[in-house]
């Protein structure tokens, strides 16, 4: 029946996997990867050891390149999907399209439009939809316009979707066919709203896993707690990339003072002066709040000094599986690289949760 039929995907800026995931979840087949990046490439080909990845500089890669040794042609692709960063935007001087500052978005609407998919989907940052006042998106929609498709984009809130992370994106979805674009809806709620599950808190998240951890692979230490923490364990025999963070003395006797939600400038006059930060914002040296969904995770997601990121309960800021399970990563999901790399990885991924739940809306529209 035409509703088992197996879709086929391309990722561009394919990072560690976190977009892949969601639609391999739901069934596509990726039929090949390309980033620039090789600790991420290194992670994705170890989880993902049968789609084809290609580590090369997008701006010298072609579509057929992407399909060469696959057995596929282009007319077997379904969707493209991909992120191009978005520091590069511009309006002004040449024709958008044409400026050499939005280069990586220009060769993600050639790929797209040398393979010529029935749909794509383009996930971007917030801030994208304000950019020059509202020129760039405007940009955005005409560059993809021109090449024939339809185009409209949404913000998602992962947290509205059943992961427990307040985490904001903006959605870009556009076909070839003449087909009402559709998007996934809403299964959890912020605000309480009927008929919906209230969103996950990060304690439901993280709470089975082990306070702290110096060895490479650990076995749970209790049983799951819930649905999520069971999903997330599911065809993993122990837990990887826990590693606890490590902090000098002076920053572990300062959080000790840090109440749960509060950051250190809530309880300054609690602390001893030469504990106190010479710098810093409102949301910095911030611990995280156990009954609520997580802040959004960032690459700096171990560092204190960054956007609430403080364990709920332990003296030190998220491990990279911490960060992961927030993230909706699996735990036999492994990540590669040094300390840095790793958290690149996890603080840029789309969740793969909400992966899936765009891919099934994707696959819906393909198969109506």
């Amino acid at each position: 029946m035409k509703e088992n039929k197996i879709y086929n995907c391309i990722e561009l800026f394919a990072g560690s996997g976190g977009l892949g995931t969601g639609f391999l979840n739901a069934g596509f087949n990726i039929i090949s990867a390309n980033d620039i990046w090789e600790p991420a490439a290194k992670t994705y080909i170890a989880n993902h050891p049968n789609v084809r990845y290609i580590v090369k500089d997008i701006t010298d890669l072609t579509g057929n390149e992407l399909l060469e040794n696959t057995g596929y042609i282009k007319e077997d692709i379904d969707v493209i999907i991909g992120g191009p960063p978005c520091q590069g935007f511009s309006t002004l001087g040449k024709r958008f399209i044409d400026d050499p500052r939005n280069k990586l978005f220009r060769e993600y609407v050639r790929i797209v439009d040398e393979i010529s998919p029935s749909f794509f989907v383009m996930e971007n940052v917030l801030g994208i939809l304000s950019m020059e006042k509202g020129k760039v998106l405007e940009n955005i929609i005409k560059a993809f316009n021109d090449i024939h498709y339809n185009v409209e984009y949404k913000i998602l809130n992962a947290a509205e979707f059943g992961i427990p992370q307040q985490r904001e994106r903006v959605i870009f979805i556009g076909t070839k066919t003449n087909k009402a674009i559709l998007y996934p809806k809403e299964t959890h709620t912020l605000n309480g709203a009927p008929n919906l599950e209230k969103a996950l808190t990060l304690w439901e998240a993280i709470s089975d896993l082990p306070k702290d951890s110096n060895l490479e692979t650990i076995p749970y230490t209790s049983e799951s707690k819930n649905n999520y923490q069971e999903a997330m364990r599911r065809n993993s025999i122990g837990i990887t990339n826990h590693n606890t963070v490590f902090h000098n003395e002076k920053a572990k006797k300062m959080m000790k003072y840090i109440p749960v939600g509060k950051s250190v400038w809530d309880v300054q006059d609690k602390i001893p002066k030469e504990l106190i930060p010479t710098s810093g914002y409102g949301n910095t040296y911030a611990r995280l709040n156990p009954d609520e969904p997580g802040m959004t995770i960032t690459r700096n997601f171990s560092c204190i000094s960054s956007s609430r990121c403080i364990h709920p309960y332990a003296n030190r800021g998220l491990t990279a599986r911490e960060a992961a399970r927030i993230q909706s990563y699996p735990d036999n999901y492994v990540f590669l690289g040094s300390k840095t790399d790793i958290s690149i990885q996890i603080g840029n991924s789309v969740p793969p949760l909400l992966g899936e739940k765009i891919a099934y809306t994707i696959k819906e529209m393909l198969s109506n």
